[in-house]
């Protein structure tokens, strides 16, 4: 049997062939993290923003804000669990970080992917826990890259918070004038480096910190230094020939010991490259978090920016408790443009899961769960804490004008006809093999539990176990009979139970 890290090594070399040498653009994302902080058994990478795994939400971002660009995943720690996460798809490829030694290390592992003979493009890097990015961001990063003509971008972020709050590395820009009063003119503002928080934390407050820029000294007090809010988000953009040639020039002589990837922008400076830095037009899509408070902001932060694309269009009783997965909320954005009133209504504490489809004038009463391949007629009614799934491959229908009862437990292959009321405390499930199929007008009541079953229009049940039964309407005397009350199977196991005394 092979050990884990042979496992991994094969899936990776698998992966290889999808690096496509026409794109002109590629993505590396950074998903090899400990994740120490965080404190669970879970990859940090695998924590859920919003129903989806955060580096899955970065994958996205990139995938629609780069279009076809090629992906490389860094994995590292838990990484079967990220490549089963992310899983097959086009122009994605892996490498693998066996030993977490800084970012830039990262980049120099992902960059082993590629044939720098072969290739000619543009490398964009990001953090794997940063689950807010989106596509409109780094379709601007990427037009804003391109349109400079630099070697290098930056993405930055500015800190609105105490300054002993900022934990983040810090931007250096070229002052108004250097050590010798002469003013800087053109080069005022541009990028020198990015100063990492330890690091600046070990300086001495009574010595000033001086770097080179253009063979010119410029000086910062410890103060200004920790009190500069422009701080590094983690993405960058570079040529990729600038940077395949100058990413081994990366030393590790910092209070980490480790290599980071901030050190390429003092070395792009030195080699007479251009560096550039913009900010996104949202603050909020530059975080990535290190515990479960900042990812528990993030999960509030993607929930009101949900409910901020719905307010006008359905009704959501609580925009702090409610879930509609992203595909759904797609679907619900794209019914909107129909200009129809959808009257869909929305308790507090409903969750809508992946694959449900819903439809004109909805209910679904406080803490209703719905996920799964769910197809909603109009005029439906779900009723408090009812709990409606199927598995995969599976079609639940629920057609016009039904009403779904209090408590009541759906699940799997079922079809339930126009017309019909399933009151409280009724658990119903239909198989593959034994689907479930209740006709139109069909009222089912009490303590029942019905599975696999045929049920005709116009039956009534009541306090009963169905499994895999035929229900239809007879004649006796001239008299339609349509009621099922009180039926229970003959029981089994009697023999293993007996009286206490």
């Amino acid at each position: 049997m092979q050990d884990t890290k042979t496992v991994i090594k094969n899936e990776v070399q698998k992966s290889l062939a999808k690096f496509d040498y026409n794109n002109s653009e590629t993505a590396i994302i950074l998903a090899a993290g400990h994740g120490k902080r965080i404190k669970s058994q879970t990859s940090k990478m695998l924590h859920q923003i919003w129903g989806k795994p955060t580096v899955e939400r970065v994958f996205d971002a990139c995938r629609e804000g780069l279009q076809k660009a090629n992906i490389i995943v860094v994995v590292g720690i838990k990484a079967l669990d990220v490549i089963q996460s992310i899983g097959e798809r086009p122009f994605t490829s892996f490498a693998y970080q066996e030993e977490q030694n800084g970012t830039g290390h990262a980049v120099q592992v992902a960059l082993d992917n590629i044939d720098s003979q072969r290739y000619e493009g543009v490398i964009y890097i990001l953090p794997g826990d940063m689950g807010l990015i989106d596509k409109k961001t780094l379709s601007k990063f990427k037009k804003t890259f391109l349109e400079s003509e630099n070697d290098m971008m930056v993405l930055t972020g500015l800190y609105d918070g105490p300054s002993e709050g900022n934990n983040y590395g810090r931007i250096i820009r070229v002052k108004h004038a250097d050590v010798n009063n002469k003013k800087s003119r053109d080069d005022e503002g541009k990028v020198i480096e990015i100063l990492e928080h330890k690091d600046i934390l070990k300086l001495d407050a009574d010595i000033p910190y001086q770097v080179e820029f253009k063979g010119r000294l410029y000086s910062y007090t410890k103060e200004e230094l920790l009190e500069n809010n422009e701080f590094n988000s983690g993405v960058y953009a570079f040529k990729f020939k600038a940077l395949s040639k100058l990413i081994g020039e990366i030393k590790n002589d910092n209070v980490q010991n480790e290599i980071y990837i901030t050190d390429l922008i003092s070395i792009f400076n030195k080699n007479k490259l251009s560096v550039g830095a913009v900010h996104p037009d949202d603050q909020h899509v530059l975080m990535g978090f290190n515990n479960k408070s900042v990812l528990k902001e993030m999960e509030k932060i993607a929930r009101h920016r949900t409910y901020d694309l719905l307010k006008n269009i359905i009704d959501i009783e609580d925009p702090d408790d409610f879930f509609i997965d992203e595909q759904v909320v797609n679907k619900i954005l794209k019914m909107d443009n129909d200009n129809v009133p959808l009257d869909i209504k929305i308790g507090k504490g409903v969750y809508i899961g992946k694959g449900v489809e819903l439809n004109y004038n909805l209910t679904l009463k406080k803490n209703v769960f719905i996920e799964g391949n769910i197809i909603f007629g109009r005029n439906v009614i779900i009723w408090e804490n009812a709990y409606l799934s199927t598995f995969a491959n599976q079609k639940f229908v629920i057609n016009d004008n039904v009403e779904i009862l209090w408590g009541d437990i759906i699940k799997g292959n079922i079809i339930i006809g126009k017309n019909s009321r399933i009151e409280s405390s009724v658990n119903m499930t239909g198989s593959d093999e034994y689907p479930l199929r209740v006709g139109e007008k069909v009222v089912i009541k009490g303590t029942s539990y019905i599975f696999g079953s045929l049920i005709d229009d116009g039956m009534y049940i009541e306090h009963s176990v169905l499994i895999k039964k035929r229900i239809r309407k007879i004649k006796e005397n001239g008299k339609e009979i349509n009621t099922v009350k009180f039926y229970l199977p003959i029981p089994e196991g009697t023999d293993t139970i007996s009286t206490l005394e």
